[in-house]
């Protein structure tokens, strides 16, 4: 049996369910507008912790640099150079997929843009601010975010593999770019206090996120919980 045919198989395996609740929570967690929450918290870490807009403005730059090169030359560029379809409008399998709401995403998936750009953040996020809990929050958030791809019949394992991989290398690529413009200012740090993480942050601000993410989770549990009722 090929990768293809066993990325097909462990597609189907993970693959939507019979649960209108858990379709509710999956939708509501895989839509980026959900996250905004989320990105104004990291955001307000980041200008809590810098002791200059030039800081603040050179951080939030490598952000976005993380998901141009992570996600939208994936988007403009290898997606439609692969040509792999989603799942869902794979000839071969298309009709044995899940649906979920009649979403299928665009006609092509390898590699996943929402693999590549939630792990790059979070990778980008652990160099720059070293706070375990919050790497951890980070990670979970990113492999969430993957699975609601999976489940929603979208991407492939082999997508999202490939996608994790690649926003590895963009986050830690954008981490040493920073580290080489901001290393004049970074080399004297020595932070051990219980306070502060490595790199000093504000243990406080760091956890700001992570209730953040688990504010939202409720919010797509409650969410799903209405969905149920009214359906």
């Amino acid at each position: 049996m090929s990768l293809i045919d066993l990325d097909k198989q462990w597609l189907l395996a993970v693959n939507g369910s019979d649960s209108v609740f858990l379709d509710s929570v999956v939708k509501t967690l895989t839509t980026a507008t959900t996250w905004i929450p989320l990105y104004v918290a990291l955001v307000y870490v980041v200008v809590k912790n810098s002791d200059s807009l030039r800081k603040v403005f050179i951080i939030l730059g490598c952000a976005l640099l993380c998901v141009f090169l992570a996600g939208s030359l994936d988007d403009m560029i290898v997606k439609p150079l692969v040509a792999r379809w989603r799942p869902a409008r794979d000839p071969d399998i298309g009709l044995s997929v899940d649906i979920v709401n009649g979403y299928r995403g665009g006609r092509f998936g390898f590699f996943s843009a929402h693999a590549s750009n939630t792990f790059s953040l979070a990778v980008f996020l652990f160099w720059l601010i070293r706070s375990r809990v919050l790497s951890i929050a980070l990670v979970a958030w990113s492999l969430v975010n993957c699975w609601t791809r999976m489940y929603l019949g979208v991407h492939y394992p082999g997508d999202i593999l490939v996608g994790l991989l690649w926003g590895a290398v963009v986050g830690t690529g954008v981490w040493m770019l920073y580290n080489r413009m901001e290393r004049q200012s970074l080399a004297p740090a020595n932070y051990i206090s219980s306070q502060y993480t490595k790199t000093g942050f504000q243990q406080q601000h760091a956890d700001i996120p992570v209730a953040v993410m688990l504010f939202t989770l409720v919010y797509a549990l409650l969410r799903a919980c209405f969905t149920v009722l009214i359906d």
